[in-house]
């Protein structure tokens, strides 16, 4: 049967056979995908006039059989010699086929053979898979499992070569219903609970609906399903999409262009034309492909040699078969070239061979859903991860990661949103058996409780929250039960190791309870990580330090804090007079009267109760900063004594193990722990050695004493010690010395599956708020008492403390001083530069520093009220209560500075006009004592 290009009218055209092998009698697929060829030779042609060759369509029907497909492949190889040959339809029909173009240098062509073990440069060079093969979806389908945490999958395919080009077989083509169901039934039981399908629909669709009938299809399950049967969604019955609601499906994505919406529209017109028995045809991917590679075909025939379109025979002697006696095309390798070196935008986008093979598509995300499927999200063999939206390269976002699932939502089998765990105990296998401690102390840990009306034991406790709190963040679901360790009259059936060692037995799958991660202990059984603290510490009693220390009032601050705050009271009051006693009355008199102020001034600003006023701006600067230093100190000095007075007072008993070892002081440890093997290391006698059963009886060990029986201390594992503390928070403390240990952990036995799952769920619980809050369920009733480090020890601040304050106070008091230095020397310029040269300049400065110490009339506080500034001969009525100012006989000066032997210059030429000034006229008219030295005046 051979058809002819509508367009081939051109008599300049060269016509090329080539050869199409399809299921067209009794296959609509066939139909459908062969009315896509033709439509690309009609289109290309028509947009191309001035190709020389034209392509006719020699179609034979496979008649859905290998040996038929293989035979018509061979009559056109044979009989009608063409150039190439587009398909056959399946990979069983395919492989044959394929040998044949080899040996006859015939290249084939196929749009829908997946099976990855058909393409092999070196076996196969006249092959071209003009789609994607079955492993480049792997990726995809192991980035969904990945991404949803669940350990494993179980395959279900088809007993041919399709599906043994993805995994090995399981189903057979041929089976009956009742052998499907024979086999989900055995699926159904396996603890794995996720499910990839890998099958053509035609027995894909008879799975999904008995696994539905049989439950399959309900909350808990994962069904996922490759392109073999996800090409297919949009042409399936309603009655198989009704069956299949929540599956996840993977088909290559075929971006949406107006090329491909105007020829689905040409399609569906032209073949409802031709094929008015078939009803609502739907065109998929295949037909896409099949468009797509017979336009390959005909742009490589135009590049190949057009005049050698010839068959060489073989000749030989003893040829026997049909099969030997092939002859081979001569323009076979030219149009394999021609064919791997082809580029275009086709239907289903960028189309190009890479070694015989269509370069990978972007693979698309479905799920099922209602009356059909919608898109969740993409993969692609660049990115390898999930992504909602498809980006390019320049659109890349690193942040997708295949551990968390990048995708849209979806409704999952039993139209659940919840993730499904994917895995849990099979139902034909019994529950774990758990086995838990039965004690009669340190309860809150492991409680075991009998109620007789449901003649059950009921396990709660610490640890048991923690374990179920694990236990439901794996990614599968496990059921179980608590098994108490106890004889039948309800007593514990023996220690922690015979606990453990009935793991080892056989007798528990697991051991959860308030179980040390110990070495000896992990030869026979595995332990998960820990999930408490670690460490055995030692318990003593508190003693209340009654020898009052009458120094106590010292220790608040180091020694070093002391001399600088001592210093700095110094400092700041020679600061405050320099700055005050020139214009305030409070800051002048005798020489020791000025000191003993100063300081009093500076000191008594401790209680902020300093009497004298502070005049200048600089001073009460200067003032200010030094009172909120001093304010700071004195507020940390008050609650660091109140430390010392109050907690500092308690004290442990002791502190060191080898002084108990040395005394003979009894210990005590808890009954069936580790730790009697620790403190028999440590040296301790087994008859000082005593075990306690609870907190109650640990307290009434520690009431006697070790001389009447009792103990001096007590060693255990943290998390108990924490729980005895909180109950006896004001009689007891932790103190060093603590000795490793592991913490609790979960015990399962060896290569136990569960261990590695259980611990990095342990992981998530602990970095959780769940963990906060099963710890505040336990122990937030004692999170009042204090810590133990802070009933033992209580530190001095130290100036690393205060360093900053102090330079702060010291930058103010410094910055203040040189401002008053600069007024006061550029006031009193004169003094030092204009003056009789024969002066020596350290007369100059005596004479400086004598106004230095004076009272400074032209201040405000020194003026009556009319202005005038009072003198010292004329006594202030602010300081008539004090003895005679000391500045009374600094007014005494040397007048020979001021221009004369002892008599001060009135001449009205005076070189230095400044002289005359308010200070100088008091000088000059108070003092009239004879000078006997020209240079150097004394004062009386």
């Amino acid at each position: 049967m051979a058809q002819q290009n509508n367009n081939n009218n051109n008599t300049n055209t060269t016509p090329v056979n080539v050869g199409v092998v399809l299921d067209v009698n009794n296959n609509e697929f066939g139909k459908i995908w062969l009315s896509c060829i033709n439509m690309a030779l009609s289109d290309f042609y028509t947009n191309s006039h001035d190709y020389k060759t034209r392509l006719l369509l020699n179609v034979r029907d496979s008649k859905r059989d290998v040996v038929a497909a293989a035979a018509a492949a061979l009559d056109l190889i044979k009989n009608v010699q063409v150039q190439a040959i587009i398909g056959p339809e399946n990979s069983m029909q395919t492989n044959f086929v394929i040998d044949l173009g080899n040996k006859s240098q015939v290249p084939i062509l196929s749009f829908s053979a997946t099976n990855p073990s058909l393409t092999s440069s070196i076996k196969t060079p006249y092959f071209f898979r003009g789609i994607t093969n079955d492993s480049s979806q792997v990726g995809a389908i192991t980035a969904l499992i990945q991404a949803f945490g669940w350990r494993e999958a179980v395959p279900i395919y088809v007993d041919n070569e399709f599906g043994q080009g993805m995994i090995p077989s399981v189903i057979s083509p041929e089976a009956s219903d009742d052998q499907i169901v024979e086999e989900l039934y055995k699926l159904m039981t396996m603890q794995t609970k996720v499910f990839i399908v890998h099958m053509l629909p035609s027995l894909g669709s008879r799975i999904f609906a008995k696994a539905k009938q049989i439950g399959m299809m309900e909350e808990g399950f994962v069904w996922i399903v490759t392109d073999g049967l996800a090409d297919f969604f949009d042409t399936l019955e309603q009655s198989v999409i009704d069956s299949m609601q929540g599956v996840l499906g993977v088909r290559p994505y075929v971006p949406r262009t107006k090329k491909l919406e105007n020829f689905r529209v040409r399609w569906k017109r032209k073949f409802q034309q031709e094929n008015p028995d078939i009803v609502d045809a739907k065109l998929n991917i295949f037909g896409l492909l099949a468009y797509d590679v017979t336009v390959a075909l005909a742009m490589a025939v135009e590049k190949s040699d057009v005049g050698n379109f010839r068959f060489d025979k073989q000749i030989s002697n003893n040829v026997s078969t049909d099969l030997e006696a092939i002859e081979v095309s001569e323009n076979g390798p030219n149009l394999v070239k021609a064919l791997s070196s082809t580029r275009f935008k086709g239907l289903s986008g960028n189309y190009s061979f890479v070694d015989g093979q269509l370069q990978s598509l972007a693979f698309q995300i479905v799920n099922v859903n209602g009356y059909g499927t919608r898109g969740i999200g993409f993969w692609t063999p660049e990115k390898k991860v999930l992504m909602k939206k498809l980006m390019t390269s320049s659109t890349s976002n690193n942040n997708n990661s295949a551990s968390k699932p990048n995708l849209g939502p979806i409704i999952w089998p039993g139209d659940s949103t919840s993730v499904p765990k994917g895995w849990e105990i099979s139902t034909n296998q019994k529950k774990l058996h758990i086995g838990v401690p039965k004690k009669s102390g340190f309860t809150d840990f492991v409680k075991v409780e009998f109620d007789s009306t449901t003649n059950r034991s009921t396990v709660t406790g610490y640890c048991i929250d923690v374990f179920e709190a694990v236990m439901k963040t794996l990614p599968y679901a496990v059921t179980y039960e608590y098994i108490p360790f106890e004889l039948p009259n309800g007593t514990s059936a023996g220690t922690y190791d015979d606990l453990i060692c009935q793991v080892y037995l056989g007798k528990f799958d697991a051991v959860v309870g308030d179980t040390t991660i110990v070495g000896h202990r992990s030869r026979n059984v595995d332990f998960t990580l820990p999930y408490t603290e670690s460490g055995v510490s030692m318990i003593v009693p508190i003693k209340d330090n009654k020898k009052k220390n009458a120094w106590v009032f010292l220790k608040p601050l180091t020694w070093d804090l002391w001399v600088t705050s001592a210093c700095f009271f110094v400092f700041i009051g020679f600061v405050v007079w320099v700055l005050e006693h020139r214009i305030n009355e409070d800051f002048r008199g005798p020489v020791e009267y000025q000191v003993g102020t100063s300081f009093w001034f500076s000191f008594s600003t401790l209680v902020f109760s300093q009497r004298e006023r502070v005049i200048s701006n600089l001073g009460r600067f200067v003032v200010i900063v030094w009172c909120f230093v001093v304010l700071i100190l004195t507020q940390s000095y008050t609650a660091s004594l109140t430390s010392h007075l109050t907690v500092q007072q308690l004290k442990p008993t002791i502190t060191d193990v080898h002084k108990l070892i040395k005394r003979g002081e009894n210990v005590g440890y808890q009954k069936g722990s580790f730790v009697y093997g620790i403190l028999k290391k440590l040296g301790f006698k087994e008859n000082k050695l005593i075990e306690y059963n609870s907190p109650e009886e640990c307290n009434e060990f520690f009431k006697k004493g070790s001389a009447k029986g009792g103990i001096a201390a007590a060693f255990d594992e943290v998390p108990f010690m924490r729980l005895f503390i909180g109950q006896y928070c004001s009689k007891y403390t932790m103190t060093e010395p603590t000795f490793k240990a592991a913490g609790f952990g979960f015990v399962f036995p060896l290569h136990s599956p569960l261990v590695l799952d259980v611990s990095r769920a342990i992981l998530n619980v602990t970095e959780s708020e769940k963990m906060k809050e099963i710890e505040d369920a336990y122990f937030k009733k004692h999170a009042s008492c204090p810590e133990s480090s802070t009933l033992v020890s209580s530190n001095s601040l130290g100036l690393n403390s205060f360093w900053g304050l102090f330079l702060i106070a010291g930058i103010a008091a410094i910055l203040a001083l040189i401002i008053f230095m600069a007024i006061f020397i550029y006031e009193h310029w004169n003094v030092l530069k204009k003056s009789d040269p024969r002066t020596s300049i350290w007369t100059r400065i005596r004479v400086l520093s004598r106004i230095f110490i004076s009272r400074d009339p032209s201040a405000h506080t020194f003026k009556d009220k009319s202005g005038i500034g009072v003198t010292d001969h004329e006594p202030s009525p602010i300081t008539h209560h004090y003895p005679a100012s000391p500045s009374s006989y600094s007014q005494h000066t040397d007048f020979a500075l001021y221009g004369g032997q002892g008599t001060p210059s009135t001449e009205n030429n005076d070189p230095n006009p400044n002289l005359n000034d308010q200070t100088t006229q008091q000088i000059v008219q108070v003092i009239h004592i004879p000078d006997p030295n020209p240079e150097i005046s004394t004062i009386p």
